[in-house]
């Protein structure tokens, strides 16, 4: 019961001319159901000649993409397409070329968010050592101590290698290429060398004096070096022999790469990282509080654009050169000042459904977790998010007037890792204690104060009984097929997606969920007919012939399939209830989009009526669409 087969080459060479020809197309990129163009310049008619191709079921033009929406054979059309036009399928994959800034924001992001719960946990390791050695210096000498020291520095002294790990997968490189030249850069063998060095023993390659620099703890260096290193690899790929190309890539890429870093990306990058580390540390010298202010009153708002990654080494230089650190300790005046403002709306606000919000926001920034707070609580309602930023900027000057450092490195600063600022002798960590609290309870007294417009809670969906009434008969009917809801949540009519194609119903009738949970659910025993790259996206095909398109989010191919995990693969036999696929909704929304998911009927027309159960809520399992199917293949409704 499949769509018929049409001739996708000729369908994708006819819009590659009727869009302008090969010189016209920028980008090229595909989603669930839409080829995305990115032309030059827009063809006089090329809209409405586009839509018109048998196959294409409508055109869209929308955020500086001409949009082809063609359905579930968009992946025939696509490569086709590609091909054509001669493009890098990884990058035409990757869709609107981002600008620079863009593009080292999400590399950052990408590189170090997958392992700073690593590197966090390994601080808070050091910091109850610290506490232990202060209140009983004898079990410095104990074996215990010893183990554990070295595991909590573990994570530090090898960070290049999981820097390689994730800058591999973000690059598009093979993992084990990037991992090899990295540790190479940790490898004790070359520490020594460059101790050597340290001690005035010239020590050369191929005539070149090396540098004294060490890569243990380092960021940028490992960074730069996958960066270049995918040009390395892709042009081996290129140019080898297929009979070669397993063997000659790696030799080539290591062969190149790890010298070329320790004789210039390696130095260079470590004097720019301490370059910018130097600039910092001489504004705090010049004028702490200034400093604090700054960095306290305007963190979070570097943690809303995504760029907050962008310090962390210019952080673990500060630590190498100096190790202690004063940006964190003002970071964390920042972060606290935000949980401090998440409690203030959960002791102020009336509406049931913020203060859970609000609550459970508050206990993730108990770990340095800030995100929940922002997006679900303060920025929410705009003016506790205003406040928990002034408290935070108070906070931190208060923190500087008593020159307060934190001495070991805190991945994710917060109220637990306040007893990193320890340091005998000092009044560091009385300073920080002190200036947290001022960030806490003066976010919590300006958000008493000022106040916020409170949320309504929203009224459940008064449901008319003949509806129900109504579908109840349908689904008793002996042809009926009855299709589960795949994910929980809120149900919306398609007309309410903020979508054309979607609301219109070109793409099938159906329905869509607002999502309280993170979980897609296969909706009946089947087969998977469409895994997309990008995993927001899954068809299936019942035995009985229904496609189902179950598409997470709107314009969520963009994010590249950062908040997407796949659990099945195409072709695979699936029964009714079986997870397909996992997704983060915090994430999709941090991004600005709407994780509302549309879950349509794509062979609609091959059923003569489709009804939908009227509901405000459904769980995944439960019954929600009836088909009924229509021999001759009729127009539904």
């Amino acid at each position: 019961m499949s769509e018929k087969v049409r001739d996708y080459p000729k369908l994708a060479r006819d819009i590659i001319e009727l869009v302008g020809g090969r010189d016209n197309v920028h980008q090229v990129a595909r989603c669930a159901t839409r080829l995305r163009l990115e032309l030059k310049t827009t063809p006089e008619g090329a809209r409405e000649k586009v839509g018109e191709l048998p196959g294409v079921i409508t055109v869209v033009e929308k955020g500086g993409q001409f949009q082809v929406v063609i359905g579930n054979h968009v992946g025939d059309v696509y490569d086709v397409v590609v091909e054509e036009l001669d493009l890098d399928p990884e990058a035409a994959e990757a869709g609107e070329k981002p600008t620079v800034l863009n593009r080292i924001i999400a590399m950052m992001s990408a590189v170090f968010a997958p392992f700073i719960y690593v590197l966090a946990a390994a601080g808070l390791i050091q910091g109850l050592l610290i506490i232990a050695k202060t209140i009983n210096p004898a079990v410095e000498q104990t074996g215990a101590f010893e183990i554990f020291t070295f595991i909590s520095w573990t994570p530090f002294t090898f960070l290049p290698i999981l820097i390689a790990i994730t800058a591999a997968q973000f690059f598009k490189v093979n993992t084990f290429i990037a991992v090899a030249c990295a540790a190479a850069l940790v490898n004790p063998d070359f520490t020594a060398i460059a101790a050597r060095i340290v001690d005035g023993e010239a020590v050369s390659f191929f005539g070149i004096a090396l540098s004294p620099t060490t890569y243990t703890s380092t960021v940028l260096p490992p960074l730069i070096l996958v960066w270049v290193l995918s040009y390395v690899e892709r042009w081996c790929r290129r140019v080898l022999p297929s009979v070669v190309i397993q063997l000659f890539t790696p030799l080539i890429c290591i062969a190149i790469m790890v010298p070329l870093t320790i004789l210039a990306i390696g130095p260079i990058s470590a004097s720019g990282a301490n370059f910018v580390a130097d600039g910092y540390n001489w504004l705090v010298d010049l004028f702490p509080p200034l400093a604090a202010a700054i960095i306290g009153g305007f963190w979070q708002v570097l943690v809303i654009f995504g760029v907050h990654w962008g310090v962390t080494p210019m952080i673990l230089a500060n630590f190498e050169q100096y190790g202690f650190d004063s940006f964190q300790v003002f970071q964390t005046a920042a972060v606290i000042g935000q949980v401090g403002a998440a409690v203030g709306v959960f002791l102020k606000s009336r509406s049931k459904e913020m203060k859970q919000v609000a609550a459970s926001a508050s206990l993730t920034g108990v770990f340095g977790i800030t995100e929940p707070a922002i997006y679900g609580v303060t920025l929410r309602l705009k003016k506790p998010f205003v406040c928990g930023c002034i408290a935070g900027a108070v906070g931190a000057v208060v923190v500087a007037l008593f020159g307060s450092k934190q001495y070991v490195y805190a991945g994710l600063p917060g109220p637990l890792t306040v007893l990193n600022a320890y340091s005998p002798g000092t009044n560091s960590l009385l300073g920080q204690i002190i200036g947290c609290c001022v960030a806490f309870f003066g976010a919590i007294l300006l958000v008493q104060f000022i106040g916020f417009v409170d949320l309504v809670d929203e009224q459940p969906k008064e449901i008319d009984n003949e509806e129900v009434e109504f579908y109840a008969t349908q689904s008793a009917k002996p042809d009926a097929l009855k299709i589960a809801n795949p994910v929980s949540g809120t149900v919306l009519s398609l007309e309410e997606v903020d979508d054309p194609v979607f609301a219109s119903g070109s793409m099938g009738h159906g329905f869509a969920i607002r999502p309280t949970d993170n979980k897609v659910y296969a909706p009946f025993s089947g087969e998977v007919a469409t895994v997309f790259p990008s995993g927001h996206a899954v068809g299936v095909i019942s035995d009985d012939g229904v496609e189902v398109l179950i598409h997470v989010g709107i314009d969520t191919v963009t994010l590249d399939g950062a908040p997407f995990a796949i659990r099945v693969s195409k072709g695979e036999r699936v029964a009714a209830g079986q997870l397909l696929l996992e997704f983060d909704s915090d994430a999709i929304e941090k991004a600005g989009l709407s994780t509302v998911t549309p879950v349509l009927v794509t062979n609609s027309k091959e059923f003569r009526d489709i009804a939908i159960r009227p509901t405000a809520v459904a769980h995944h399992g439960e019954e929600i669409l009836v088909l009924f199917p229509a021999p001759d293949h009729a127009q539904s409704r």
